[in-house]
């Protein structure tokens, strides 16, 4: 296996972080002797014509560095799988499944895992409403503060945190405007950690402290914004413990290669929030920090993930 095509930009929203995932990821496959072929989704006009490039260039291996979008949502995984293009990390219903964010927290409920309390809206529940009070039984079931976010996107794209009912109809527009359903979702305090896992195994847990304010994209992807502690420093029982929680939603999920599952922790409680079957692979991104604190380079990782992504190739 020497060829491979490197999925990189897209449509969505986070296309930006996508091009450095995927320069990064290119950069080191061409430093371990791949040849490399970097592709981007946004220069074709459908996913037909992306693929039949990538079969014209008879690449061994899909790459698949793309965030968001159809790049992540099963959509581009359905077309490879059905095209017998071999690629990097879970099939579509993995993909479409992890996407949407109240139906991985149904599975992971499912599997006795607790969640923030919820509310989807798949409509504009609040638009013809002006007074705060008309909608005040959203606070009344989630409490303030309470989280509004997109239910299908990533990197913190279109999150609000509501402090006050006045600013609710103006979280949710703004969610909205980057997605078709909206989550409605309880506050959890406490501490933001990450489990990455990596052919079914979780790594060493990381910790996410944003010196100022909360996770959200400028402390995601500025340097020096966020404290990262990478192993976390948690009780034994916690950090066990979350790990098989990451490893169970992993499977539940029908996952497979590699993820990264997020959860707040608020004293000794675990909050599921979100898997990402497609983690960052940016100098800032979390996967490559817990493979480091397991003792791997990013160019190890990379080849874990080509190795286990060729022996998963149905």
């Amino acid at each position: 296996m020497r060829r491979i095509v490197v999925l990189q930009g897209g449509t969505s929203l986070e296309r930006e972080i996508s091009l450095i995932s995927g320069a990064e990821i290119s950069k080191a496959l061409k430093h371990m002797g791949y040849k490399v072929c970097e592709l981007d989704p946004a220069t074709y006009p459908t996913l037909i014509e992306l693929v039949a490039e990538i079969k014209d260039y008879q690449a061994d291996m899909v790459f698949n560095a793309l965030h968001g979008g159809d790049g992540e949502n099963g959509k581009l995984a359905a077309a490879l799988q059905m095209s017998g293009i071999p690629f990097t990390g879970s099939g579509y219903k993995a993909s479409c499944l992890a996407m949407d964010k109240y139906i991985s927290k149904l599975i992971a409920k499912a599997e006795g895992i607790t969640c923030p309390k919820d509310i989807l809206m798949r409509g504009n529940l609040i638009q013809d409403y002006n007074d705060p009070e008309d909608y005040s039984g959203f606070a009344e079931k989630l409490g303030l503060p309470m989280i509004v976010k997109p239910n299908d996107s990533g990197s913190s794209v279109g999150i609000s945190i509501v402090h006050k009912l006045d600013q609710l109809k103006e979280a949710v527009e703004a969610a909205f405007r980057q997605c078709d359903t909206v989550l409605l979702e309880e506050y959890i305090p406490g501490r933001e950690i990450t489990v990455s896992i990596l052919g079914g195994k979780a790594l060493p847990v990381v910790e996410i402290r944003p010196k100022n304010g909360w996770y959200d994209y400028h402390n995601k992807y500025t340097k020096g914004s966020t404290e990262y502690l990478a192993p976390a420093p948690l009780a034994e029982s916690i950090s066990q413990l979350v790990s098989l929680y990451a490893e169970r939603i992993f499977f539940a999920m029908s996952c497979s290669v590699y993820a990264r599952v997020d959860f707040r922790l608020n004293q000794d409680k675990l909050y599921f929030l979100e898997l990402n079957t497609l983690p960052g692979m940016t100098p800032l991104s979390l996967t490559p920090m817990a493979a480091k604190a397991a003792g791997m380079s990013f160019e190890d990782l990379l080849e874990h993930i080509l190795d286990l992504s060729k022996s998963s190739f149905r």
